[in-house]
């Protein structure tokens, strides 16, 4: 998925940090949460596994800026790890008939398009388009989501808490995701229709 967040100032090249470790831990754990939700159905540890990479995806932002370690390999790194995540976890829901498929096709199918529309800016030398915080709010609600569906799987007193609160922040998130994508599509068009694309095979 497309990542709802500000940038962050890059102040380098440095490679071995604490956010780039979380993040590469973040990575490691992709393949991982795949094994124990599609292979040993394990979904207990499967829910720990989502929370821990919710949590360190929360702190290796805060500790970029805490301890001054933002990098270029951070700013590339830590949004692929939270795509790479999050399809994985909505293709392993999909498999396991925890989500409907034509929800996966709204979300994936959002940031397919979004993705579609970043070449309008790199034709005409500009940054991406600013962050829409609603956009934020509605990755929040989804990253949310998907930790308590799976609960909802589980054998276990609030299974059916996590069913209802998990549903009601999927709905919410997917409406307003799905509107913040319009935001930015029609942002993309408004842009591509007021500043002439620079012509980058010109002497």
């Amino acid at each position: 998925m497309t990542s709802e967040r500000s940038v962050e100032p890059v102040v380098g090249d440095r490679i071995l940090t604490v956010p780039n470790a979380l993040s590469v831990v973040r990575l490691i754990g992709v393949p991982v949460f795949l094994w124990l939700l599609l292979v040993r159905e394990a979904d207990g540890w499967a829910f720990a596994l989502l929370v821990v990479s919710g949590v360190t995806d929360f702190l290796d932002g805060k500790l970029a800026r805490l301890l001054d370690q933002s990098s270029r390999l951070g700013a590339i790194l830590d949004p692929l790890v939270d795509r790479l995540y999050l399809v994985a976890t909505l293709g392993g829901f999909l498999i396991r008939d925890i989500l409907p498929w034509w929800v996966v096709a709204i979300l994936i199918g959002r940031d397919l398009i979004l993705t579609l529309t970043l070449g309008i800016y790199k034709r005409r030398d500009l940054p991406p388009p600013e962050v829409i915080y609603l956009g934020k709010a509605a990755t929040f609600a989804l990253m949310s989501a998907l930790p308590w569906l799976l609960a909802g799987q589980m054998d276990w007193a609030a299974a059916g808490f996590g069913r209802a609160f998990g549903g009601a922040f999927l709905i919410w998130g997917t409406a307003v995701y799905v509107w913040t994508g319009i935001l930015y599509v029609g942002k993309a068009v408004a842009v591509a229709r007021a500043i002439p694309a620079v012509g980058h095979g010109n002497p």
